[in-house]
């Protein structure tokens, strides 16, 4: 997580001035790794709460087993 990463990051760090910047050098400013895997989490758990519920994703799990099943049980289909 980004505060665990900023915790180790400055814990190496001489300066406090250099503790207080938004970004930290192993990234840069513009790709933060650690950023943009929170950012995701977020995104994907506010999808999932707005999302189908789970009544309604075991449904369409179904329908798909059913289907597949149908269509023969195989993972390689020729086309």
């Amino acid at each position: 997580d980004p505060e665990t990463a900023r915790k180790y990051h400055d814990a190496t760090l001489p300066k406090e001035a250099h503790k207080t910047a938004h970004f930290c050098s192993m990234c840069g400013p513009k790709f933060c790794s650690m950023k943009i895997s929170q950012d995701i989490r977020r995104d994907a758990m506010a999808q999932n709460d707005a999302g189908a519920s789970l009544a309604e994703a075991e449904a369409g799990m179904a329908e798909m087993s059913a289907k597949f099943r149908a269509g023969g049980g195989v993972v390689e289909v020729k086309v």
